[in-house]
């Protein structure tokens, strides 16, 4: 029997939903829709308290509109409840989503209905939102006396459908509102524009546009502010209360106001922006409200700028003394009067208008005819300043250009008025949104207020202390930094019309083919500049006098004038000293600034010196701030704290000395252009070439001077001894010859010796006064081998040295030569007959070996041998060609090498410097310019000149080898 009657009240409940639906279709009045909602749901749920509001989204606020109590006293279901952060209710209408509540009176953000529902013993409570194509219209609260808020899901898809079809009906509602309330305002904004045909004047169209706005929308006060651009302020030139009373009374109620007292405000309107404050809603920041509110002394407002041609002529008000909530057909309204005003605005001062563009294309029509003609620069900029400054009432007219090398921008060019001083400081670097501000603007950045406005930040010290409170700024050229700027200044806040804005736009345009002809003027007058340093400086580093070294330093601080002149600095100097040398000398160059000093006796020394060690370790210039110089170095360069440097090493090749460092500063920090800084490394460079070909030919002229003075002694000495040689022959001829036979011959042997020495210095003398006489010679080289180890035969006893010769065939017969027996090995007899034989000059190769036997007997110990060995090159055989192929010939006659070894120290630089390919410095420190080391030196150039080869090198057991290359006797020569 359960399930039948569960059917029934099954079926009742389909048909108690239907009914209510259709009661909910058929039913136009919102009120009579609620009411309806409400007894279905006390009817069918068991709630306690229902609660119905309406969601006004303008303004986040509910208005309830009823339901039911268990007390009966629904008094507070009919209030407004403004919506705040963190509430429940608001939860609700933003999410859009059911809200359970277990128990309503622990609920702490639900304030108000806390209270209630400790009054009405409520606990368990839904918050449902009435809602339709996402947007909220409504809520209902449904509470219970039973904690918990479960609702079954039939009872909730009875619920859900009732509310989704009362929040359509609501939506069409509201839209059936608006679209009524839009239709109303057709027909007062087409009597409007009727009314404004009709009427000529201005005043006239305002007055019918005030008219028409206050009748439509019922405010207590409708006026239009105009604004004056000079003053930067409003001024009430219309109102629907002055004109019931009396057009030209000066009794206004409507206020004017000042752009700085509301800039919120006035920047809303400038950008074209709608301005409302009603109740509880604003569009503007809360404290600029309360502001505008009380100085129009108004509760609300709605505000709809008038522009045109993006100037902001004024604005049109509509004021209420009581919180009111605008609608939108009230905005589009207002703003559509106002858009009306701006269109008939232009037609009063069309003439004017069209008078002021032509004057304004007649100036830049001037200016242009200016700059392509013959006229001066300095008078067309004049010219154009004056104009300009007329045109747009403004102060100072100020044309700046960028300075790479100093950092900053410069006035280049100024005009102000008789009673106001030219501007004497320089500006910073604009930072980097500054700079992106002006590479991306079209037309004149405006700053109506400067004491307020944060763009160009860091100039804004050095004009507000000039008396600049407002300007326009224009880029002249197109560059990653703008390199030249159009400044307008005024000394008031204020503001620019567009066409204005638009006139010194173009002006700042042309003036930038003035900056540019600057530009090319200035490039080609630094080359001109340049070029003649150049050739100051070449002819004075290509002076062919024997200069002395006052002359010397005179044309090096000659020099360093004009490297000093390319970059303008007012500090150069020369730190200078010769190779091997541990103290620099300081040269002045130029100190033209006395905030300069220089202690230029001052010895520094080259180890410790900071400048000059930077300087030697880089390879180019080098620059750096004063700040980074170390004490020591202040202690000689007193130079201005900010100040900035300059240094590079004399240097012309890798490998060859630096004797000098150059040295340029200047009192503040620049940025040198790299064309300059590129010509002065040249001029450095060749300066570097110049004291190296100085210093080389002092050297070379002191050894010559001195080599003559040498050679005429020897030679002045042999022809004294030549002579007294002769004069003792002679007197030995003249005495006749011995009776005794044994003493005959030896005084005969003698005799020989004595005439062969006297003619081969008879011969030295005549041939060999000033140069060497290569003469062609044979020798067996077994013979030259001995003669040369006689020579050293008191040498060899005294260091006890052995000597070996190897590769020559038979030993030397003992009768021969008793003294050598217990010495020498392997030289062998002339009866031996060998077979090489050298060619040359024999007495210079002769002595090379002797010098080089020599070297062997004082570099070994006492005790240690010495090894001549003898071999045979045939150029037949390669691997012997290309040993001897650094010789002259070696590849086209046979040749004889002649190596001697010894257990003998030798410094591993002399053997690199004595190595042919090496490159020398002449100006360096070398062994080989004192003996024994000159004398090897020698020797190996003149064995070149001979046609042979002399080197030196060490073997792996550290034995010294010095291998000498002969050319031998061919058979059938």
């Amino acid at each position: 029997m359960g399930q039948p009657q569960k059917s029934i009240a099954a079926e009742q409940q389909i048909l108690s939903l239907g009914r209510v639906l259709q009661s909910l279709r058929e039913e136009d009045d919102v009120d009579v829709l609620i009411e309806t909602t409400i007894s279905y749901l006390k009817e069918e749920f068991d709630y306690r308290l229902i609660w119905i509001a309406l969601y006004d989204r303008l303004n986040h606020i509910l208005f309830g509109k009823g339901g039911i109590t268990p007390d009966r006293d629904t008094s507070f279901l009919h209030q407004r409840v403004v919506l705040s952060p963190g509430d429940l209710l608001e939860q609700v209408v933003i999410e859009q989503h059911p809200l359970g509540i277990a128990d309503l009176q622990t609920e702490i953000r639900a304030a108000e209905w806390r209270k209630i529902a400790e009054k009405l013993q409520i606990q368990g409570t839904i918050i449902l939102p009435i809602r339709y194509k996402d947007r909220c219209l409504g809520l209902l609260l449904l509470g219970s006396d039973r904690w918990g808020y479960l609702l079954t899901g039939e009872a909730k898809a009875r619920l859900m459908m009732v509310l989704g079809e009362l929040g359509a009906l609501l939506y069409q509602h509201e839209m059936h509102k608006q679209q009524k309330q839009t239709k109303r305002s057709d027909e007062p904004f087409l009597e409007l524009l009727e009314n404004l045909r009709t009427l000529t004047n201005l005043n006239q169209r305002l007055e019918a546009g005030v008219q028409a706005t206050h009748k439509f929308i019922s405010p207590n006060r409708t006026n239009v502010y105009w604004f004056d651009r000079e003053g930067r302020y409003f001024w009430c030139r219309m109102s629907n209360q002055l004109v019931k009373s009396d057009r030209n009374s000066s009794n206004q109620q409507a206020p004017g106001m000042t752009v700085q007292d509301l800039s919120d405000f006035y920047y809303a309107l400038a950008v074209n922006q709608i301005v409302s404050i009603g109740d509880a809603r604003s569009s503007l920041k809360s404290h600029f409200t309360a502001k505008l509110l009380q100085r129009l002394k108004v509760r609300s407002l709605l505000a709809a700028p008038i522009i045109w041609q993006k100037n902001l002529l004024g604005f049109l008000a509509v004021e209420s003394n009581e919180p009111r909530i605008w609608t939108e057909t009230d905005k589009n309204f207002v703003q559509s009067v106002a858009s009306l005003i701006s269109l008939v605005t232009p037609t009063e001062s069309m003439e004017s208008t069209i008078k002021q563009i032509q004057e304004d294309a007649q100036l830049t029509g001037q200016v242009a005819q200016g700059i392509y003609s013959e006229q001066d620069l300095q008078e067309t900029l004049h010219s154009c300043a004056k104009r300009v400054l007329a045109r747009l009432t403004a102060t100072r007219f100020l044309l700046l250009q960028y300075d790479p090398e100093q950092n900053n921008y410069q006035f280049i060019y100024q005009s102000q008025p008789h009673n106001r001083r030219p501007l004497t400081f320089t500006l910073n670097p604009l930072k980097e949104l500054d700079v992106q501000l002006l590479q991306r603007s079209t037309e004149a950045v405006e700053i109506e207020n400067l004491d307020e406005d944060l763009r160009f930040f860091n100039w804004r010290p050095f004009l507000l202390e000039s008396g600049v409170r407002s300007l326009l700024i224009c880029k002249c050229t197109q560059s990653h930094i703008p390199a030249a700027l159009l400044v307008i200044t005024h000394e008031t806040h204020r503001s620019w019309t567009t066409l204005e804005k638009d006139l010194l736009w173009a002006v700042s345009q042309q003036i930038g083919v003035i900056v540019r002809q600057w530009q090319l003027h200035n490039r080609t007058t630094q080359q001109q500049k340049t070029s003649q340093a150049f050739e100051q400086c070449l002819n004075i580093l290509t002076k062919t006098q024997n200069s002395n070294e006052v002359e010397k330093k005179h044309l090096e601080h000659t020099a360093l004038e004009q490297i000093a002149s390319i970059l303008g600095c007012p500090l150069a100097l020369l730190l200078s000293w010769s190779p091997g040398e541990n103290l620099a000398e300081i040269i002045p160059g130029v100190i033209d600034n006395s905030q300069f000093g220089i202690f230029s006796d001052a010895s520094i020394p080259i180890q410790s010196e900071a400048l000059i060690q930077w300087a030697l370790v880089t390879e180019n210039y080098l620059t750096l701030k004063v700040d980074n110089l170390p004490p020591e170095t202040r202690k000689w360069l007193n130079t201005p704290d900010k100040g900035q440097i300059l240094v590079m090493a004399l240097r012309t090749n890798a490998d060859y000395e630096i004797t000098g460092v150059v040295l340029l500063a200047d009192y503040q920090e620049r940025r040198w252009s790299q064309q300059n800084l590129n010509a002065i490394a040249t001029l450095i460079s060749q300066l570097a070439w110049w004291r190296r070909q100085k210093q080389i030919n002092r050297l070379l002229e002191s050894t010559t001077e001195e080599l003559r003075q040498l050679n005429w002694y020897k030679h002045r000495r042999l022809e004294e001894i030549q002579r007294i040689t002769a004069l003792s022959l002679k007197q030995i001829h003249d005495l006749g010859i011995p009776a005794n036979e044994l003493t005959q011959m030896r005084y005969q042997l003698l005799l020989r010796q004595l005439d062969h020495t006297a003619t081969s210095m008879s011969g030295m003398l005549k041939l060999e006064n000033w140069q060497l006489h290569i003469s062609w010679e044979t020798m067996p080289i077994a013979s030259l081998l001995k003669r040369s180890l006689e020579r050293i035969e008191n040498l060899l006893h005294k260091q006890k040295l052995w000597i070996g010769v190897h590769g020559l065939g038979q030993p030397i017969d003992e009768q021969e030569s008793p003294k050598n027996s217990s010495l020498v090995r392997g030289v062998p007899s002339s009866s031996a007959q060998s077979a090489m034989a050298i060619a040359g000059d024999i007495v210079k190769i002769e002595l090379v070996i002797h010098e080089l036997l020599v070297t062997a007997c004082n570099r070994s110990p006492i005790g240690g041998r010495i090894d001549i060995w003898c071999r045979r090159l045939d150029p037949s055989k390669p691997s012997e060609a290309k040993q001897s192929s650094a010789s002259v010939g070696a590849e086209h006659q046979t040749s004889l090498e002649l190596s001697i070894t010894y257990n003998g120290a030798i410094e591993s630089q002399l053997l690199t410097e004595l190595h042919q390919n090496t490159l020398k410095d002449v100006l360096a420190p070398s062994k080989l310019d004192q003996p024994p080391a000159l004398h090897l030196l020698i020797c190996q150039n003149l064995m070149l000149e001979l046609g042979g080869e002399l080197n030196f090198y060490q073997l792996p057991d550290n034995r010294v080898v010095s291998r000498l290359l002969l050319p031998l006797v061919s058979h059938d020569s």
